[in-house]
């Protein structure tokens, strides 16, 4: 275990890790445990306990019998639990901050510094607005008292992937939580940290048992069994596409609502009159944050022609002084990539898009850090060359970015819009005419103006096409996600 880890920290960490099932910690039926790795040096962080059906059958029955009260308290009640746990963990946001970044291998200084302070807005962002919610809405029709009705749905599952933990739990159970609905969690396996801590403070704050609840396992063992319970009324999946395909077809098949927030292959159009010092800080700046494993990122560079050669000379120097290094270093500007299997897959993409005919802008690939021979790094790298690569059709979930330039404002919103991702894109220019012109063309959720990854509460956040489907985060748009219609109409006379 690091040496610099807060006590609080340590002691979490100093015992076998368990479920978290209707207000109790306990281990899995199966009794088998798995080991969570540090991507920095390769050691073991933790043992955690790894579940299955029959957890997730107790806490799926955990939740619903919490439902009956939780769903009935009055929206400023369930609002008040929420903000005492967003004050219990801001108390312990250094803690929170070391083991997201230790988990996942992001520099600490992005953890602190926006995962945690962002997710814990976002409870409060949702409990506010919980107390002003219209939870219902009368309908004027001819003889008819008739009104709809918001309710929650009941037994909401979740199931993560291993980039944003914290961040990604508060975006999609708190409003879940906030309209009234309980919560059944499958975090990923690789980084169940945070999620786990959060239940720990959740518990010391009163939320009632059964209303939060956390088993840890595989997709096979645990996520299947999820989407399956009968109790389970909606679902959501955060995650690669290809998995994400897999989950709407379980769920088209009880049925149940499933809101799938997918991969993305996202690109930024740099034109020539564009501040060519600002494009380069937002994308070098994107491939570096969380060592390029962001499902919105920008990794399809569409430049310019006339201005290719000043971009690439000032983004690589950018790159290059980006200091990789250990998690947990103050230091460190980038980390590792999540795991062996990660790094492997991000490596063989520098490969494949070599072999295919690309140009090495940026070397990069394989790095080693001083002390530190047992973690997962790769440098940033850059590579240009066809449309038609790998490299830039393929999600690579890494620090790379692949560079076309390009002419006249058709051609590149042509190839924008030439995969059958949809998440995010940003357009670069001084034009603001064209940057809302070409920023409306662009086949995805987001469009982003001289700039990428462009976050706030309130702001809505989704993908289209093969990035999801069935809602977004970060706006009352998601509370309103986790309320069903319920018609109520009486006859007059």
């Amino acid at each position: 275990m690091p040496t610099n880890l807060c006590p609080k920290a340590q002691e979490f960490l100093s015992k076998p890790l368990q479920q978290f099932i209707n207000g109790n910690w306990q281990d899995s039926f199966s009794k088998k445990q798995k080991e969570v790795i540090n991507p920095s040096d390769g050691s073991v962080i933790a043992l955690i306990s790894s579940g299955g059906k029959e957890d997730v059958d107790l806490a799926v029955e955990g939740a619903d019998e919490a439902f009956k009260i939780w769903s009935k308290l009055p929206p400023e009640v369930r609002s008040e639990y929420l903000l005492a746990l967003a004050d219990k963990l801001e108390s312990e946001s250094h803690t929170l901050a070391q083991l997201e970044a230790l988990d996942v291998g992001k520099a600490f200084v992005n953890a602190a510094g926006f995962d945690i302070p962002f997710g814990i807005e976002c409870i409060r962002y949702y409990a506010e607005l919980a107390k002003t919610a219209d939870f219902g809405t009368p309908l004027a029709l001819q003889g008819i008292e008739a009104r709809v009705h918001r309710a929650p749905y009941g037994v909401c599952g979740f199931i993560f992937p291993w980039n944003f933990p914290f961040d990604l739990l508060m975006w999609n159970v708190i409003p879940a939580l906030a309209a009234g609905n309980t919560v059944v969690i499958k975090p990923a396996e690789l980084t169940p940290l945070t999620t786990l801590y959060v239940c720990k403070l959740a518990k010391e704050v009163g939320i009632p048992a059964g209303v939060i609840n956390v088993v840890v396992g595989s997709g096979a063992t645990v996520g299947t069994p999820l989407i399956e319970n009968p109790k389970v009324r909606r679902m959501s999946f955060t995650g690669s596409s290809s998995v994400g395909k897999q989950i709407a077809s379980l769920c088209g098949q009880r049925p149940i609502p499933c809101k799938l927030e997918l991969g993305g292959k996202g690109a930024a159009v740099v034109f020539d009159d564009a501040n060519i010092n600002k494009a380069v800080e937002q994308l070098s700046g994107a491939i570096t944050l969380n060592t390029g494993q962001v499902c919105c990122t920008a990794t399809r560079w569409l430049i310019h022609e006339d201005i290719y050669d000043e971009f690439v000379e000032k983004v690589t120097a950018s790159l290059k002084a980006t200091t990789v290094g250990p998690s947990l270093d103050p230091a460190t500007q980038m980390g590792p990539v999540v795991s062996k299997v990660q790094q492997d897959t991000v490596l063989s993409y520098l490969e494949k898009g070599l072999s295919e005919g690309a140009e090495q802008v940026l070397a990069g690939g394989t790095v080693t850090v001083d002390g530190n021979d047992g973690g997962f790094y790769v440098a940033p790298y850059l590579l240009s060359g066809s449309p038609e690569n790998i490299c830039f059709r393929e999600e690579i979930f890494g620090p790379a970015a692949y560079l076309v330039k390009f002419k006249e404002e058709d051609e590149a919103i042509a190839l924008v819009n030439s995969l059958e991702y949809g998440l995010a894109n940003s357009v670069f220019s001084e034009d603001m005419e064209r940057c809302n012109r070409v920023a409306e063309q662009m086949l995805a959720g987001n469009s982003w103006i001289n700039a990428h990854n462009v976050f706030a509460y309130g702001l809505p956040y989704g993908g289209i096409n093969m990035s999801g489907v069935g809602g977004g985060v970060n706006s009352p748009e998601t509370f309103y996600d986790y309320l069903r219609d319920l018609t109520i109409a009486r006859p007059l006379g």
